[in-house]
């Protein structure tokens, strides 16, 4: 009746899984605890689980993010200090299998539930303000998307402790992830999850390409558009293109190891490297799904607190479309090693090094903005100088790679590890933290505490070069990537540094929940009360802080592309209009359902309960249905409610004297 699962399948004989698990659960039991005491339940399901405003799920958004950066990064530390144990002669605390769940289970974590819901959640807060629209294109899948991602992470952390998770790595290369040599549910938890994820992600990116292409102010043509919409315009067309190659690559391996299929296996006309193929088709142009976004983030920050106009705007958007194209046909320098032919990777090494030109371009740009500029260190801007000097030093060693005989040399070393995390943890997790910095006030109404923002830079920048820089030395000494026990005791130095690296970002960590809990104590002595905090020159800066719930009372003409910087005092001479009644999307609590019972649907499917399986996923189907047969879906606002929220927001802007 319940297929795999029995009393067995929970690690009794694991104390590590199993007070991190109790941890969890009484942390979990806490939260339900607290809501009921509090009467909270109905403020949640009104207010947060059932919304449809962009910018409250950018919120859970980000929340989500950072649940799941604090379990990676445990993980990260027990990888570092079991290396730093097994280095030194003794065996560790960590048996090989353990550890190879930890560091499988720490990519996927970082790449699919903290990169992309801290780059997706800074989308949803800002394309809407930035392009003059009052919500996205769908609301309701917007809903669902968050759900969705929410549900594939809790089932990544049942694996914890009802099971077991992939041994794998983050790719699950077969034959490992086949069912001959992985026979647990471990790769099966992996296959739901990200198949879960991804489709939510692949809704995220119609929805917002859709939104791009659609509901930008009148006057806002394409090239109006602020850097960071272009770029989130581009990353929407590599969802589009990459995420359904995902999905359709995980249900093969889900055919081989459900139904004795053979895609990717040798016999019967299988072939594993078409696996490796599909699986970087998605991979490669993934990376530029987390990065461009952020170049956008960064092109917003540097022009703001230069306080210029952004240097060679053009080119800039010209790059971008260069990268989209471009990390589409560069996906084989991932396995070099796997025997193509001499033309085909010096093809694929030469496309390599040309994605670095439009990359350059930008960072040449974002220097000639800052130069001859009035320059402020605010703590988004020292994450943006981070970011240059981080990402350059990835890209460069990116270009080392993308010469075939280096990579050869190089390619399962800690050489690569250390350089693919100068470009996400310096690209990505730099500029996330940028994005959040600046923009914080439009979701909030108040600035975050610059001191502890500072520190917070200054401990994650300083302990990811000690922690990451040592791994370069390490990959030419010949230490390869995945070594859990019995290390070479030479390499035992070099680990000790990286592993003390690891617990400065650690305290980076600590500061920015500081950071976060002194801004919400002290936020009445920071409140943003202009709208316009950082002197800003994008349009979402037009609206109140926090953005009422329609963002835009009269949606804004666009007649230039820093059309706020240009007309802000007029605009603000402007208030007092003739406003309308304004249409909304209501609240549904369907995104939620459909998410819960794909959840289950992902748990029956990974235990073999095949008949849970036909029932969640009958009910999935019916949630559907009678979602699109609810025609009631809008409420309206009233133009007297309007006009008073409206004339709350500039009584309290006319406080603010403007200097330009």
């Amino acid at each position: 009746m319940f297929g795999k699962l029995n009393w067995n399948s929970i690690p009794y004989n694991e104390p590590i899984i199993m007070v991190t698990y109790i941890i969890i659960i009484l942390i979990t039991l806490g939260l339900i605890f607290s809501i009921t005491y509090y009467k909270k339940w109905n403020y949640f399901w009104h207010e947060w689980f059932t919304t449809v405003d962009h910018k409250k799920i950018s919120i859970m958004y980000g929340i989500l993010a950072f649940i799941m950066l604090f379990r990676g990064f445990v993980d990260a530390i027990l990888m570092r200090t079991q290396q730093v144990i097994s280095s030194s002669g003794h065996t560790g605390f960590l048996p090989a299998h353990h550890y190879d769940q930890i560091f499988t289970a720490h990519g996927v974590i970082m790449i699919f539930f903290v990169a992309m819901p801290l780059v997706i959640g800074l989308m949803n807060l800002v394309i809407p303000l930035q392009i003059g629209s009052r919500d996205v294109a769908f609301p309701f899948l917007n809903n669902l998307s968050f759900w969705l991602t929410a549900s594939s992470a809790i089932l990544i952390t049942l694996s914890l402790g009802i099971g077991e998770f992939a041994q794998t790595g983050w790719l699950a290369y077969p034959p490992l992830s086949g069912i001959k040599y992985s026979p647990g549910v471990g790769v099966d938890y992996w296959i739901w999850s990200l198949q879960i994820s991804g489709i939510g992600t692949t809704l995220t990116g119609i929805n917002f390409l859709v939104t791009i292409l659609k509901m930008r102010a009148p006057g806002m043509n394409l090239f109006k558009m602020p850097v960071f919409t272009w770029a989130s315009l581009c990353t929407n067309i590599l969802i589009i293109i990459s995420f359904p190659v995902l999905t359709i690559t995980l249900f093969l391996l889900t055919l081989d190891r459900y139904c004795d299929f053979h895609f990717f296996t040798n016999e019967l006309g299988g072939n594993m490297m078409m696996y490796v193929n599909l699986i970087w088709i998605w991979g490669h142009p993934e990376v530029y799904i987390l990065v461009l976004p952020v170049f956008g983030i960064f092109s917003e920050i540097v022009s703001t607190f230069s306080k210029k106009r952004l240097f060679g705007y053009v080119s800039l958007v010209w790059a971008t479309f260069a990268i989209t194209i471009l990390s589409f046909i560069v996906w084989l320098h991932h396995f070099f090693t796997m025997g193509a032919s001499a033309n085909v990777n010096a093809f694929f090494g030469i496309t390599t090094m040309i994605i670095a030109i439009p990359t350059g371009v930008k960072i040449f740009n974002w220097l000639f903005t800052m130069y001859q500029g009035r320059v402020y260190l605010h703590s988004s801007m020292l994450w943006t100088l981070g970011f240059l000097i981080t990402f350059s030093i990835g890209g460069m060693a990116g270009v080392l790679l993308s010469v075939p005989p280096a990579d050869f040399i190089l390619h399962n070393s800690l050489f690569l590890v250390a350089h693919f995390h100068n470009v996400i943890i310096g690209g990505v997790v730099f500029g996330c933290f940028a994005g959040i910095s600046y923009w914080f006030p439009k979701l909030f109404g108040f600035i975050l505490n610059e001191t502890w923002g500072k520190r917070a830079f200054w401990f994650w920048i300083t302990g990811f070069f000690i922690a990451f820089i040592p791994l370069y030395f390490l990959g030419l000494m010949g230490m390869t990537r995945r070594l859990s026990q019995n290390i070479d005791i030479q390499f035992h130095f070099l680990l000790c540094i990286a592993a003390f690296g690891s617990f400065l970002i650690g305290i980076g960590i600590i500061c920015q929940i500081i950071q976060f809990w002194v801004s919400i104590r002290d936020r009445h002595d920071n409140l943003d009360i202009t709208g316009d905090p950082w002197d800003g020159r994008t349009l979402e800066w037009s609206t109140s802080s926090p953005a009422p719930i329609y963002n835009f009372a009269i949606i804004p003409i666009i007649q230039d592309r820093d059309d706020f910087w240009n007309t802000k005092k007029n605009n603000i001479k402007k208030i007092k209009l003739h406003y309308s009644s304004i249409h909304m999307p209501k609240n549904t609590g369907f995104g939620f359902i459909i998410s819960f019972f794909s959840l289950i649907f992902g748990f029956s499917a990974v235990w073999h309960i095949f008949w849970l399986c036909f029932i969640s996923f009958c009910m999935i189907l019916i949630s559907l249905l009678v979602k699109s047969m609810n025609e009631n879906n809008e409420y309206i606002i009233s133009s007297n409610e309007i006009k008073k929220i409206e004339n709350k927001n500039f009584k309290k802007r006319d406080m603010q004297v403007y200097n330009d």
